[in-house]
């Protein structure tokens, strides 16, 4: 909480309670059980979770960016698969706040901020990943009405949630040619794939979402006609700062788990804090924690004011913290021995649950190109 304000202070704090009373007695068995725990997130959405960054006149908090990445890395100690979804919920509210009409806001963002209402972003598809430009999901307008037709890949809450962003192709090819919709579920047409068996990320489900000729209002369209893409990569800056965020919180849990086990096992007849090498070790995880999370703090202010170098050092600081903290991670499982392979242990879950942060919202290799990209254009 160092150089934190008051007022973030409480936040935090807030936050670090609900993830050690209401997620982390429940973490195991959530993966276990593959549990969407709706209540749960309910009761987050109370404490002003479930719409962080979005206009209070909606019901969202309309904190900061920080404010928000400080909630995330806080309630990801207690479940980071929970809280990722949540991340990614308050992405989609946030597109639809910010770029949707009043009529849009008023009706879609309600119910979203309460978490009465889930919603999943629909950008992947299975042949468009990393080149999401080149998405083949289209939307053919009829009147007042679009025709969507297509299919998008590893959806975070699909078939479960309410609410779908939908990234489709209204134009012609590349970037310019897409635009955004609003799907609601129960929408003919609308359909979902098999729930994917995941490695980590257990406590939201995973499905493809499958468009045969389901008829959208024109209506339901975020923004203007080939406004899409810029709107996607948008949500996405902030969405890179949420996850890195996660990332932080299981990488602070899993230094935690780390300090406790150095002290409370022996070996060669003298606890495991005494070894030096594991000392160093350590000290090393807690450096580069400090160092991630301050990067992503730092990206998270330049998103807040509009600077323009900020999708940059969103790039920077997802592609850094995400890939320090599953490091950090997984040397904490390894200092736990064959203790840390076991399911009892929390230490393998964070390692599981992190691991696909370094894929998603953008991959690292995609990070390290938009870096590149930018330093060489000057």
């Amino acid at each position: 909480s160092a150089g934190l304000t008051e007022e973030q202070k409480e936040f935090q704090q807030v936050a670090f309670d609900f993830a050690t009373k209401e997620m982390a007695p429940h973490m195991a068995e959530w993966d276990e059980k593959e549990i969407f725990p709706v209540e749960t997130m309910r009761k987050a959405a109370q404490l002003g979770f479930g719409g962080i960054y979005v206009k209070p006149d909606v019901g969202g908090s309309g904190l900061s960016r920080l404010d928000t990445s400080i909630i995330f890395e806080a309630l990801s100690t207690g479940c980071t698969s929970t809280t990722a979804y949540m991340s990614i919920h308050n992405m989609c509210v946030w597109m639809i706040d910010t770029f949707g009409s009043e009529e849009q806001r008023q009706k879609f963002c309600p119910s979203l901020c309460s978490m009465e209402k889930f919603a999943s972003y629909c950008l992947t598809e299975p042949g468009s990943g990393s080149d999401a430009a080149s998405l083949l999901t289209s939307a053919q307008r009829k009147g007042d009405t679009y025709v969507l037709n297509g299919s998008k890949a590893f959806i975070s809450g699909g078939g479960d949630t309410d609410v779908y962003v939908v990234m489709c192709r209204t134009g012609g090819p590349g970037p310019k040619g897409i635009s955004c919709l609003v799907l609601e579920k129960g929408t003919p047409g609308l359909s979902f794939g098999k729930k994917e068996k995941k490695v980590g990320w257990n406590s939201q489900p995973t499905r493809a979402v499958i468009f045969e000729d389901c008829a959208v209002p024109v209506a339901n369209r975020l923004g203007a006609e080939g406004q899409g893409f810029s709107i996607a990569m948008k949500g996405l800056n902030g969405g890179r700062i949420n996850i890195a965020s996660c990332s932080l919180g299981a990488a602070h849990a899993s230094v935690l788990l780390a300090q406790e086990h150095l002290t409370v096992r022996k070996q060669f007849g003298e606890p495991l804090a005494n070894n030096q090498f594991l000392q160093f070790r350590l000290a090393e995880m807690a450096t580069r924690l400090v160092a991630a999370r301050l990067m992503v703090r730092n990206a998270a202010r330049a998103l807040q004011e509009g600077r323009e170098d900020a999708a940059v050092l969103c790039s920077m600081a997802k592609l850094f913290a995400t890939d320090e903290c599953f490091a950090i991670c997984n040397q904490a499982l390894q200092m736990h021995g064959g203790y840390g392979y076991l399911k009892d242990y929390a230490v393998q879950q964070f390692v599981r649950d992190i691991r696909v942060h370094q894929i998603l919202e953008g991959t690292n290799e995609v990070m390290r190109m938009i870096v590149a990209r930018n330093l060489l254009q000057g």
